[in-house]
């Protein structure tokens, strides 16, 4: 029997994290793991506002050994035995059934948007199982009670209104009563289980499956020749604004799309997220096989994996999208990751839970929910509404752009353009939290612009039908043009966005500060002073 202040359900990176957070602020914290560290996980990926995320909550509760995770050089000094891998940026080839790639003179047939100046600063994609173990690892040398191989088989509500968790450890009963619930778990992880709660879906949103391994000996795009550039433009050599690989690329085809991931022990995630009909016609549920149907269909693809082995066994999702209908409740919460799951086609995931972790945090230090006393105040719980309204409408907001993108894929110039919303929403995020910026966002792709998610719903691919391609971008452009402080958008650059701090220099005003206040934060970003004072929630400074 064990009594805690906070029970959290699942040791991922989210749940870990919050764990010792939890710590900080003065709480008893229970953390439970079904299997054991380490252990394969997804969600690999992260972003430029998942690094500022990681900067900030570590200044915030003081978790200096967490900080170095929110960019590639610092990991690599501080942690060089802990995997990862370079994301420089996004990478995305389109390509057609039965024939190789090669890229169209006006680069009409790839998008390269960077996400770093260099690689100093680059983000990361993360080996979960050596980041979870080692963050696990970090939560219990702050005091935070581990327990893994736990199987936990119900929930209980004691009389007083306390969460009784009720389950068995290697055989063994085990109960742990909390004044608080969390569910890291993922989705249709242990609450929405153990409560009913429906899967909710989606509206409009197309049934996909993923088929997924590890594998050694992946070549790289560029030291392939059907993926150079001048086998498509006569004109003289232009350099990419990052090398193609160092990033999460991306491979689309009509019904799906490939992600190759590279960490820096030499393995290299990879996977394939397809619509249903694709799925049945390559027959995925036979794994391995079915990777091979897939890898005949697109020649450049197979070359690009003609020597590669898989180091472990193919993981098939039957049905990838997940909503649960409610996501938090008197005393539990799921973290986003176990509320939703769409699709991991722009690396959406990480900043999603860090943004349901920031919430939760603030929420946690205070409400007195902990505070046991005989009068029982009624100020005890925590009122689920707000995080749940949140961070269900970050997921539905994410899933309907992810619904358009697919429907963009049969005209990748479509998707090129509309993956614009993202790319300006995501570089405007970042860069307000990063300089303190007065016209910060507040939540994900600017979900408090009703403006901005309107036009990203009205220029959907899935909604736009036979649209002149130069007509659609123009509007694309003008929908971003107030977010846009990164140089999108821009024809004459023919799809390759490099960084340029002369870009976002000029959209100082946008972010509410002058064009001396950006190059003056700027300057302070690349000298790694930035601290908590930088951050845009008022509530975390000082």
């Amino acid at each position: 029997m064990t009594d805690t202040d906070l029970a959290i359900v699942g040791s991922g990176f989210g749940g870990s994290l919050l764990a010792m957070i939890g710590r900080r602020i003065g709480l008893r914290v229970t953390l439970l793991e079904r299997g054991a560290h380490p252990r394969f996980a997804i969600g690999e990926s992260a972003s430029p506002l998942a690094g500022i995320l990681v900067e900030q909550l570590s200044d915030r509760f003081d978790l200096p050994r967490v900080r170095p995770l929110s960019a590639f050089g610092t990991w690599q000094r501080t942690y060089p035995h802990l995997v990862c891998g370079l994301k420089r940026g996004f990478t995305y080839f389109r390509h057609e059934s039965g024939r190789r790639y090669r890229a169209a003179g006006d680069r009409s047939n790839q998008l390269l948007v960077a996400a770093s100046p260099d690689d100093e600063l680059s983000d990361t994609h993360w080996l979960r199982s050596d980041v979870d173990h080692f963050l696990v690892t970090e939560a219990t040398a702050l005091g935070v009670d581990y327990h893994d191989r736990v199987e936990l088989d119900r929930v209980e509500w004691q009389p007083d209104g306390d969460p009784l968790l009720v389950g068995r450890q290697n055989g063994q009963p085990i109960h742990i009563r909390a004044r608080f619930v969390v569910d890291a778990s993922g989705p249709r992880g242990f609450l929405s289980r153990t409560l009913g709660i429906a899967d909710r879906g989606f509206d409009g949103y197309p049934a996909t499956q993923a088929l997924f391994s590890h594998f050694v000996n992946v070549a790289r795009c560029d030291s392939l020749p059907d993926f150079e550039w001048r086998a498509g433009d006569p004109g003289p050599r232009i350099p990419e604004p990052y090398p193609v690989d160092d990033a999460a690329l991306h491979h689309v085809f009509d019904g799906g799309w490939m992600w190759v991931l590279r960490f820096g022990n030499g393995v290299t995630s990879a996977g394939i997220a397809v619509e249903d009909w694709l799925a049945n016609e390559l027959k995925l549920a036979e794994g391995e096989r079915a990777w091979t149907r897939l890898l005949a269909r697109y020649p450049s693809i197979a070359t690009q994996f003609g020597d590669a082995e898989a180091i472990r066994p193919f993981t098939w999702m039957p049905r990838m999208a997940y909503r649960a209908a409610q996501a938090a409740g008197d005393r539990w919460a799921m973290l986003p990751s176990a509320a939703a799951f769409i699709d991991p086609l722009f690396s959406t995931g990480i900043p999603l839970t860090l943004l349901g972790i920031e919430r939760l945090a603030a929420m946690l230090q205070t409400t007195p929910v902990w505070r046991r006393s005989a009068s029982a105040s009624a100020t005890r719980r925590l009122d689920p509404a707000l995080y749940q309204n949140a961070i269900l409408a970050e997921a539905d907001r994410t899933a309907r752009f992810i619904a358009g993108s697919y429907a963009g894929f049969r005209r990748f110039e479509y998707f090129a353009a509309y993956s614009m919303f993202y790319f300006a929403a995501a570089s405007f995020s970042e860069m307000a939290r990063r300089l303190g910026a007065p016209h910060a966002p507040r939540g994900f792709f600017c979900g408090d612009s009703h403006r901005f998610t309107c036009a990203m719903e009205r220029l959907s691919p899935a909604a736009v039908v036979d649209a002149d391609v130069d007509s659609y971008s123009g509007e694309v452009a003008g929908a971003v043009d107030d977010w846009n402080i990164a140089g999108l958008c821009e024809p004459a650059k023919r799809n390759w966005y490099g960084i340029d701090i002369e870009d976002t220099v000029a959209g100082a005003a946008k972010l509410g500060l002058t064009a001396e206040q950006v190059r003056a934060g700027l300057a302070a970003v690349a000298g790694g002073q930035i601290g908590p004072s930088t951050s845009s929630d008022p509530s975390a400074r000082g």
